[in-house]
């Protein structure tokens, strides 16, 4: 029960998902709904991310300069 809590505190919300990079709520709404986003969990009507999914997406996201 105490691992099940524990990552349930961890879980982000789309605002948190939002501030994190720095864009709008709508545009990680969107992201989710063209299935070109981070991977995330429903429970019932919310949706949650796992950070180390959006850490995972972020890592893959290209990257530009590399000169």
């Amino acid at each position: 029960m105490e691992a099940t809590r524990s990552l349930l505190q961890e879980l982000l919300t789309e605002r948190d998902v939002a501030r994190v990079t720095g864009l709008s709520v709508a545009s990680v709404r969107r992201w989710r709904l063209l299935g070109i986003g981070p991977k995330y969990i429903k429970i019932g009507a919310a949706v949650r991310y796992r950070s180390e999914d959006i850490s995972a997406w972020l890592e893959g996201r290209p990257t530009g300069g590399g000169r």
